[in-house]
């Protein structure tokens, strides 16, 4: 009886490392993707690769034809499909990458520990605010984005540029005021813009008690590198949205942390 040979599976070091980064890599993807339409994009693209494969097994050549002239534009189509998801996918590399998760420490040994302290001011009248419009239960999305992009938000949006006030939120988001509907984007340590009109999420999963503020702030998150605060105008709840999940009734020592954290 022969013996079986296991000569096909010498496996080295760097073979497991491959086999590790691809597994990370499908990971992230499927960390993006997930509750979104892209899935049912993905599967069905799973599916044309394997009737590609079956036909050209059966040897049918003008369906082979076919599928591979499909396929062969399919790169370019992908991209403009999954445009979205490519965006996220590179925004969390950069955020993922070591230095932008030691930047705390590199702040503390450099000796820039209080920016900390500079930051947590600079958030205060934002947690005012919050706590006014919770109490009074006035509904409000506050987008906050380190680096505002003109393209992305210009066009949906008033312009402001004004400095960052609790009055001015206020005021902003009452019931009467003509830029309440919509979303108040806050970078560069200024109210940049308001009313600004968002892409809403795709993900069907979510609750049925989420309106379009709710929506809107976890689509931005999905699309971008912003946060989103939303304040529920039927409860007050503030809930917290990063990179398309959401966090709901968020206290404002919570809320000041995150915000210390993310922006």
């Amino acid at each position: 009886m022969k013996s079986l040979d296991f000569d096909f599976l010498n496996i080295t070091w760097i073979d497991a490392i491959d086999v590790a980064l691809v597994a990370i890599l499908i990971y992230y993807i499927y960390s993006l993707i997930r509750n979104t339409l892209a899935v049912n994009l993905v599967l069905g693209m799973v599916i044309i690769v394997l009737v590609y494969y079956i036909v050209k097994g059966l040897h049918m050549e003008l369906l082979e034809a076919i599928i591979n002239k499909f396929m062969s534009v399919g790169i370019l189509a992908l991209v403009i499909i999954f445009q979205p998801e490519i965006r996220r996918f590179l925004l969390h590399i950069g955020k993922s990458t070591f230095l932008q998760k030691n930047k705390a420490w590199w702040g503390y040994l450099f000796g820039n520990k209080s920016a900390e302290q500079d930051n947590l001011l600079r958030i205060k009248p934002i947690i005012d605010a919050c706590k006014s419009m919770k109490k009074t239960r006035t509904g409000a999305l506050m987008v906050f984005v380190k680096y505002y992009d003109d393209e992305y938000f210009t066009n949906s949006c008033e312009m402001i540029d004004s400095k960052i006030s609790k009055r001015l939120l206020e005021s902003i988001f009452q019931k009467h005021s003509p830029l309440h509907d919509g979303a108040v984007v806050i970078s560069e340590n200024k109210i940049k813009s308001a009313s600004c009109i968002l892409p809403l999420t795709d993900n069907d999963k979510l609750p049925a008690q989420f309106g379009l503020r709710h929506r809107a702030g976890i689509g931005v998150s999905e699309s971008t590198d912003a946060v989103a605060v939303i304040i529920s105008e039927e409860t007050g709840e503030i809930a917290y949205a990063k990179q398309g999940r959401v966090r709901m009734n968020v206290s404002f020592g919570e809320l000041e942390k995150l915000l210390n954290k993310d922006f």
